[in-house]
């Protein structure tokens, strides 16, 4: 195995066709002790997971039935982050079933939190989660995955139904993204803007391309609650009783993801809303002998935002996606939030991005400007 390039960048040899087969048949093992006598339906997630799926059922010695679910990213100029079904599955074909979702890779958990959705509204007798490979630290999400061929480390990879824009699924091992310059750190910075700028939609994104650590509150408070951690105990204490959690709960949270020495950048979403939380969040840092390096706004006219909010509503069934709850919303973010970006202005690190256009156009934006820092700082 040598290394090769996609597009525009280079991957280095990472897992060989002996280590990848023996994570299927583990997959098949489990999944065949769970399955008893019991005929269960796989539901194989496109485009990414057909070539395991095809191997999984070389090595599967059960009933199985093979079905086929494929979702993607919402496109268009509404920056909601939402997951439209381009092919889905009659409830039929799965109702008072046993079914296991056939996943290629779970990382951050977003797209498999809409699948379960979907496949819970159609009544399957049980659903069960098997992922080839799964990141442990990049999982943000409640679900369990029941069955797991290898857990890796948070590393972009390619190869066996994994792709980079398209490119790679074909390859018969996997590979990883190459960094170049181990020891270059990206920046860090805040993805800032009020509700329905397209904040979360494009720190995915941005984390993905650049590899960066993405720290939400709303993604750190359920992994920690979820796994009943001592810090999840007591941010469940005021959530369960209506009250906010205090920003010494979150600031202990983020202190534990940023200590790791590996982080190459970090992207804080939904953090700091407040001054106050803002100088928490630099005092941590400087601890950390880390610096907050830009806060990037992404703008967006108040009426699209409102217009973009109430085209979610229609869909994504959340309570506070209709007009009155909106505009309060706004109103908090203007009278709470908004102050953040004059604090870091004062600091020289306030930048603004067009918010108005498609998610593509939005993100090319955002690395322009990311680049920019990055070609300062080494200036300097």
């Amino acid at each position: 195995m040598k290394t090769i390039q996609l597009h525009d960048k280079i991957f280095e040899p990472y897992i060989d066709r002996d280590k990848i087969a023996r994570a299927v048949s583990n997959v098949a093992k489990q999944i065949e002790a769970y399955a008893g006598d019991t005929p269960v339906v796989f539901v194989v997630v496109l485009k990414g997971s057909f070539i395991f799926a095809a191997d999984l059922a070389k090595v599967y010695n059960k009933d199985a039935i093979f079905e086929f679910y494929r979702l993607k990213s919402y496109e268009g100029t509404g920056s909601t982050g939402e997951v439209k079904i381009l092919v889905d599955l009659d409830a039929k074909q799965i109702k008072d079933k046993k079914v296991v979702v056939l996943e290629d890779i779970v990382d951050t958990g977003n797209t498999l939190e809409k699948i379960i959705q979907e496949l819970q509204a159609k009544q399957p007798a049980d659903l069960k989660i098997a992922s080839l490979f799964y990141k442990p630290k990049a999982y943000t999400k409640s679900y369990e995955i029941d069955f797991v061929g290898m857990e890796i480390p948070n590393e972009f990879i390619v190869g066996y139904g994994l792709d980079y824009d398209e490119l790679g699924r074909n390859l018969p091992e996997i590979y990883k993204l190459k960094n170049e310059k181990k020891n270059e750190k990206m920046i860090d910075f805040i993805l800032f803007g009020p509700p329905g700028a397209g904040k979360g939609t494009q720190a995915k994104i941005l984390k993905d391309k650049l590899g960066l650590t993405y720290i939400a509150t709303g993604d750190m408070f359920r992994h920690h609650i979820k796994n009943e951690t001592p810090l999840g105990k007591k941010a469940k204490a005021y959530i369960q009783k209506g009250d906010l959690v205090p920003d010494e709960i979150t600031i202990d949270m983020i202190k534990e993801i940023i200590s790791d020495p590996d982080i190459k950048g970090i992207i804080f979403d939904g953090f700091p809303r407040t001054v106050r939380q803002a100088e928490f969040l630099d005092k941590l840092m400087a601890e950390k002998d880390l610096i907050i390096d830009a806060l990037i706004a992404l703008e967006v006219p108040e009426e699209r935002l409102i217009k973009r909010l109430l085209e979610r509503g229609k869909t994504s069934g959340r309570s506070d996606d209709n007009e009155e709850t909106i505009k309060h919303r706004l109103h908090l973010y203007h009278a709470k939030t908004e102050p953040v970006k004059d604090y870091y202005q004062k600091q020289g690190k306030y930048h603004q991005v067009n918010g108005v256009g498609s998610i593509e156009e939005v993100n090319q934006r955002l690395l322009d400007v990311i680049s920019n820092i990055k070609l300062r700082e080494k200036a300097q």
